[in-house]
């Protein structure tokens, strides 16, 4: 088998109703619901997506919302109600790969900026291009940057556990992840703490610089 870069390891075990309703927005595969137990998983290079994907499946019960295969990188996402066929799935891949947890590429912010009170226009231009919740003018906007991509997801999660704010948008894949999360200033701070606190918490190695593998 040819090397391959644990990217993003990561479980998530409940999603959150916006990120729930963000991934069924933008995906193709068996849409999750909220509250289910979900992990992503991203490589390099982009093709052994297929492999592990079968390798996770035949492994579990779980199914798949997401799998994107690029050149660089791939990613993929299970998800169950049942905590434990997900970890099983990822503990399948990691046997399949012959690498540990601790293989992973550690998540490292590339960018994070609380923008206050957000002009009209600028709210405008942003809601041409969201995926979710509309952004208003007046409301704070937190915009997260991650490498690798994946852990972005993790970071919405922990981010929509700790406040009351609304998913505007997500980058789940790719060279970068970047997400945008709106609401009130002291929820927004709230959320922006909780994102960040959460992806501290993840350790591996650690990774090269500007997306390579």
């Amino acid at each position: 088998m040819a090397e391959v870069t644990l990217r993003t390891y990561v479980f998530l075990d409940s999603l959150q109703p916006q990120l729930a309703a963000f991934i069924g927005t933008t995906a193709r595969g068996f849409l999750p619901v909220a509250g289910v137990a979900s992990m992503f998983i991203e490589t390099a290079p982009g093709l052994i997506i297929n492999r592990i994907m079968d390798v996770a499946l035949k492994a579990t019960r779980a199914t798949p919302a997401i799998m994107v295969v690029e050149r660089a990188f791939g990613l993929l996402e299970i998800h169950h109600d049942d905590k434990g066929q997900v970890l099983l799935g990822g503990q399948a891949v990691l046997s399949h790969l012959g690498i540990g947890e601790a293989d992973r590429v550690k998540p490292r912010v590339v960018s994070d900026q609380v923008i206050r009170a957000v002009e009209p226009y600028h709210a405008q231009l942003i809601n041409r291009i969201r995926y979710g919740d509309m952004l208003i003018a007046g409301e704070s906007l937190f915009i997260l940057e991650t490498e690798p991509a994946g852990y972005v997801a993790f970071a919405a999660n922990e981010a929509l556990k700790a406040a009351r704010v609304k998913m505007i948008d997500a980058s789940l894949f790719g060279a970068f992840g970047r997400l945008y999360l709106s609401g009130p200033e002291a929820q927004i701070d709230a959320a922006r703490d909780a994102a960040l606190r959460g992806l501290q918490t993840v350790s591996g190695k650690e990774g090269s610089r500007g997306g390579a593998a």
